[in-house]
This record gives C-alpha cells, structure tokens and sequence, in this order.
C-alpha cells in the first residue's frame, strides 16, 4: 500500500514505508544545519509542520539548534493558549476488560486484580468526591466488555454524572476514553453530550501493536486505527489521539502521531483536539522494564517540544503518570491539560476519603499532590489554574475552535473564562493559602485585558461570583 493522508484506510494514512523513509531522512540529515534552520523558520509563522519536517526537528543533533526548539516551543505555546493550563481529573467506571493487552493490568488474564463495576449510586458518590476537590471537568475511563460495560451502562453514567448538583459543584464536561467502536455509537455519545472522544493509539506499528494486543477485540489494528475518523463520521468533532511511549521506537510512534493528525486535517479539516504523551509506568502486575523502548527524560521533553511545535493548535494533555518536575517541564515546553488529584482506581475518589486503596488501578500515580496543591503550584509558577469548559457549550468545537485556535484568537475567550472559573474554585474549595495567591493573580491577569468591553464583563462575572452567582462564560 502507498501513502496516502486522505484514504480511510488505516495502513495508507499511516502508511509503514513512509515512516521508514521519513525516519531515514531525518537521520540523514540531523546535522543538516541549512536545512534545520529552514524548518525552524517556517515554523515560527505557527502554521505547524508535515510529518517529516518535524522528524528532522526531533532527530536534530545540534546543540544551539535544539535550544531554538525548546525557546520556539514555548514561544508558540504562549501565543496560542497563553499562561492557562486547564485541569481535569479522570474517573474510572469499570476495569472489566475482554482484551489480552500486554502493557495493562486489566488484561483478561489478570486473575488477581480486584475487578469492579460502579453502580449509579456509586458513580454518584464518586462525583460527589471529585465535586468536592472543585473538578468540573471529567474523562471517562473504562475497560472493554461489550457485558459488563455496554455502551448503555455507559449512557446511563453520562447522564447520572451531568445531572449530580452537589452544593456549587456540578461537572460541566464529561470527555470519554472507551475502546473503539462503531458510528452507530459514537452517536449516541455525540446526543448524550459528551466533549472530547479520546482514544489512544498505543502504538502506530501494526506488527508490535498486534503483539501487544494478542486476544480480544483490540488485536484488530485497522478497526482500532480507523475509530476516530467513526467519531468524526458520527458527528463528534472534537477527538482526541496519543501514543503510549515505550512500547515502541519513539521516532516511529512521534512520526505516526503526525500522520494521524495530517490524515484528519486532510480528510474533515479538523486536527485532534487534544494530543496526550502518557509513557509507560508500573502497574499491578506490569513493570516498564518489559518493554525495551523507554525514553529518558531529556528525549520525553524534546517530543513534546517538537509536537507543539508541529501541531500548534493542539491542546497537549500530562497526566499524573509523571511527577512535579517533569510535568513542570511539559508545561513549559507546550502542555497546556494537566490532570490533577487523580486515582486511577474504580471507586478511589470515595474509598480515599476513608483512607481505603485496592489493586483495581490502571497505573501507578507519580504527582500524589491533591489539586488544591496543583492550583497552588501553577500559580506559584505563573500559570492561571482553569476549570472552564466554555468553548464546548458556546458550539466553539471541530472547525469553529481550530479556526480561534489557528488565528490565536483562542484565548480571547480562554483567558477571561480561565480567571472566572478560577474565581469560583477559589471562594468554593481552596484553601487559604491558595486563595490569597488566586485572588492576586486574578487582580493582576485582569488588567492585562485589552478589550475594555471584555474586561468590563469579566470584572462584572468576577463579582457576580463573590454574590453566590455561579456558571459564567464567555
């Protein structure tokens, strides 16, 4: 099969002889500093780059050259999405699971893990918690059991979540990470409100994949490769991809990410909302050890450079698989979605209140801090901590968001939303420390607003809030 972007099958669009050859080419020339610096150039007018252009970037082996990309990466970061990080905590439902993945503990073999299922009322107690801590933004995580886990238990989780009104808190946006499925599906997804449909590719290299996914309905490469362009099909515009580091050579999977990204952009015009850079880390039952392909730090930080830089318009999602100092790092380089306070274990959010823990977790959490301790970190750090959701309940989603995005007019909105939801979590959960440094940012972020008829407005929102008032957007 040839290469090509705008076909809907799975080994065209991510097509093995091309990352081959692009992988050669940047090996050729990572000294190539004529070259290198063309790259660079282009990419400071912020439009991103093709696949093989930043796999030039990532193999470049110039000191000074690759200080420009870090300074580039940041620069672009920063013009785009600004000093907001937006913050989010997953929530595990069920860890059945019908697939033999090599690198998960909820594999089917995995006979000792505590296996579990959260009732409604359960679901509900789980939010109830997450409210607490001030979250107001989810992503849904599950096993795949087409038994224990249909995608009707699924609608019925969505619902009882968005409807849960617990004293100010109330979670606005629900983002769904399930296995791949079909249009019919994704549908249903779309009419139930979800946000962002977020699926991980694991691995772009059809041979390792298939090792690594030896039984269960995951073995399937094109079925699993192709679910996002389903999603799109079924009117879901916002989506979202990610590769596990690790479990390949980084260069390919760094190379396949992009071609996945081009393939959408070809075919629906609309790139992934959201790009995340799990690597892999101990799990019950899984030690990274296994796997021969893990990545340092250093080389961990230049791919999230590189992808900023490819793919400006991305939001780049950290989770709490990586500690303080890395995600430090990550944020500077181009992150702009961190999770934070998060437990990666069926009903963690309410056995953690009784000081209870079981084997059901995913993965082992790096950042244990809670998200009272993150929001005071970010603000230490200059960052503004935001818990809006706007864009997807003003229709700034697909094409209407990258068009902002693209342009970076994004954080026109993003900004003022930011320091709004701010000021809520700050009068309803912080503590006192971190609301004393909130309140000072938000003074000082304030009168950064260029547009008075916007500043007016949001100045106006702040204070609503301080009167009890709730659930402002602009």
């Amino acid at each position: 099969m040839s290469y090509n972007p705008k076909s809907r099958n799975a080994e065209e669009f991510i097509n093995h002889q091309e990352i081959m050859d692009t992988l050669q080419f940047a090996n050729e020339n990572k000294n190539n500093e004529k070259l290198i610096e063309k790259i660079l150039n282009k990419a400071k007018k912020g439009k991103g780059l093709t696949h093989r252009e930043a796999c030039v970037l990532l193999e470049c082996d110039i000191e000074q050259k690759n200080k420009d990309i870090f300074y580039l990466a940041k620069k672009i970061k920063d013009d785009i999405y600004g000093n907001r990080i937006v913050m989010f905590a997953p929530l595990y439902l069920s860890n059945y699971c019908v697939n033999g993945c090599t690198y998960c503990p909820y594999h089917k073999k995995n006979k000792t893990i505590l296996r579990k299922k959260l009732t409604q009322q359960e679901i509900i107690e789980e939010v109830i918690a997450l409210e607490d801590m001030g979250h107001k933004r989810l992503a849904l995580e599950t096993g795949e059991d087409p038994i224990n886990c249909p995608i009707e238990y699924l609608l019925e989780s969505i619902d009882t979540i968005y409807s849960i009104k617990h004293k100010n808190g109330s979670i606005r946006r629900v983002n769904v990470n399930i296995a791949a499925t079909t249009v019919e599906n994704y549908k249903k997804l779309k009419n139930a409100g979800i946000g962002t449909y977020i699926l991980f590719q694991e691995t772009y290299n059809k041979i390792s994949y298939e090792e690594l996914h030896p039984t269960g309905p995951k073995h399937n490469y094109n079925y699993h490769t192709e679910a996002v362009d389903r999603a799109m099909e079924a009117g879901i515009d916002d989506v979202g991809c990610g590769v596990l580091f690790g479990l390949e050579s980084y260069r390919y999977e760094f190379a396949g990410l992009l071609m996945h990204a081009e393939h959408l952009e070809a075919v629906y015009g609309v790139g992934p909302h959201t790009i995340s850079v799990p690597r892999i880390q101990p799990a019950y039952d899984i030690s990274p050890g296994d796997f021969e392909n893990g990545i340092d730090d250093e080389t961990f930080a230049k791919i999230i450079a590189c992808i900023r830089i490819a793919i400006p318009y991305t939001g780049m999602i950290i989770s709490t698989r990586e500690n303080k100092d890395m995600r430090k790092k990550a944020l500077e380089l181009g992150v702009s979605q961190i999770s934070a306070g998060s437990l990666t274990t069926v009903g963690g959010y309410k056995d953690a209140k009784f000081g209870k823990k079981e084997n059901s977790a995913q993965f082992e959490v790096s950042d244990q801090r809670t998200l009272d301790e993150v929001v005071r970190w970010l603000l230490k750090l200059g960052y503004i901590p935001s818990f809006c959701t706007a864009c997807y309940r003003e229709n700034r989603t697909g094409d209407n968001f990258m068009r902002l995005s693209k342009n970076g007019k994004i954080q026109y909105c993003c900004h003022p939303n930011a320091l709004i939801t701010l000021k809520e979590y700050l009068l309803d959960y912080a503590s006192k420390a971190t609301k004393e440094l909130g309140d000072k940012v938000i003074e000082d972020e304030l009168k950064k607003i260029e547009n008075q008829k916007v500043k007016k407005t949001t100045a106006k929102c702040l204070e609503d809030i301080m009167h009890g008032k709730r659930d402002f957007r602009l």
